[in-house]
């Protein structure tokens, strides 16, 4: 289970079809799918590096540290 201390809430708040490759990789990889999903990670620097990555395609919707 997710620790509730270090959790984040992402969003994909565009669609994949224009996007390079590498970046729908990194999409999948933050477990989304299809525009509007929301998801709940750890919050660990690994995530962190491939939100940055994406960061034009997803929100931070919330974020507890």
């Amino acid at each position: 289970m997710i620790d509730t201390k270090k959790v984040i809430t992402i969003r994909l708040k565009k669609g994949l079809i224009a996007c390079p490759p590498k970046q729908r990789a990194t999409i999948r990889g933050l477990g989304l799918k299809r525009r509007e999903q929301v998801r709940t990670l750890e919050n660990t620097p690994s995530v962190r590096g491939m939100i940055k990555k994406v960061l034009h395609l997803v929100d931070v919707v919330s974020e507890v540290k």
